[in-house]
């Protein structure tokens, strides 16, 4: 698997978006469980099939881009692949006046691709990227991916006690950082929140960060633009007063951050990830506990 995702990653990426396009529709032909998770949390939305459509075919291109992303050659700039970028200015900003900066970006458009590009561009200025990373459990995609993060702009630590640790000292001191924050966190570390209309477990880390640092808290995405031609950097400061309020509950502060990303997938619902179980209930965690 390795030597075929190093292969693949030589392939022209519109290419293998195209083939990718081919590959979510067959996905969805072919998996019923999928089509209906898909479909209900859309539907959770209030989306229109016309609207969510498109995000079959996303979601392939998201798999068909992989290679690129963990395999391709370590000298390979990820910069001359995105074409736009909206509010960077804005992110440069607050890492000029030192206060740092958190950029929350959910399973929409190519996320992989957005940590990547954040650290290349602010590197000069403002040093790396950091970020908490877990390693898979199968071998070779775990020797893939820490290759795809072991690149300039990069600084990836542990998703334990010390990682998190190491997070906070680095936006303390004017850094910034990159955090999905849709995914269900394991339990005891996070709360139930609305996330459009639905209770779902929900990260307390991002308040917590923020709270405890003082660093600026921004959504961004990177948008796939049509026809292969790249990709569009898009970041906003997230006007979330009880996402930084210390009295603020963890409740009112999750429910704060979600309605945030719930506006940012709604601009772009054709390339959120729909089938992400956004709903479950969390698993056990024994790690942080050592």
């Amino acid at each position: 698997m390795t030597a075929l995702f190093r292969l693949l990653a030589r392939a022209p990426l519109p290419l293998m978006q195209a083939l990718g396009g081919l590959l979510g529709w067959a996905v969805w032909a072919l998996a019923p469980d999928y089509r209906r998770r898909f479909r209900e949390n859309a539907a959770q939305a209030g989306l229109t099939p016309a609207q969510w459509r498109p995000a079959i075919a996303a979601a392939g291109r998201m798999a068909a881009e992989l290679p690129w992303l963990w395999a391709r050659p370590a000298g390979e700039s990820v910069l001359p692949r995105v074409r736009q970028w909206t509010g960077d200015e804005a992110l440069g900003a607050a890492l000029a006046s030192g206060r740092g900066a958190i950029v929350i970006s959910p399973h929409l458009g190519c996320w992989e691709l957005l940590g990547q590009a954040l650290g290349e561009r602010f590197l000069a200025s403002h040093g790396p990227i950091t970020a908490l990373f877990r390693p898979p459990r199968k071998p070779w995609m775990a020797a893939l991916m820490e290759g795809s993060r072991d690149r300039p702009g990069l600084h990836m630590l542990p998703t334990d006690v010390s990682g998190v640790r190491g997070l906070m000292r680095a936006l303390k001191k004017g850094g910034y950082t990159g955090i999905l924050p849709d995914q269900v966190p394991p339990a005891g570390q996070g709360v139930w929140a609305p996330f459009f209309g639905r209770p779902a477990y929900t990260m307390t880390l991002v308040p917590r960060l923020a709270q405890l640092t003082g660093a600026q808290v921004f959504l961004g995405v990177c948008e796939r633009l049509p026809h292969g031609r790249g990709y569009a950097v898009r970041l906003q400061p997230l006007q979330a007063p009880a996402l930084a309020d210390p009295k603020a509950s963890p409740e009112e502060a999750a429910t704060a951050m979600n309605q945030g990303i719930e506006q940012l997938i709604l601009s772009l619902p054709g390339q959120y990830v729909w089938d992400y179980a956004r709903y479950k209930a969390p698993r056990a965690e024994m790690e942080t506990a050592r």
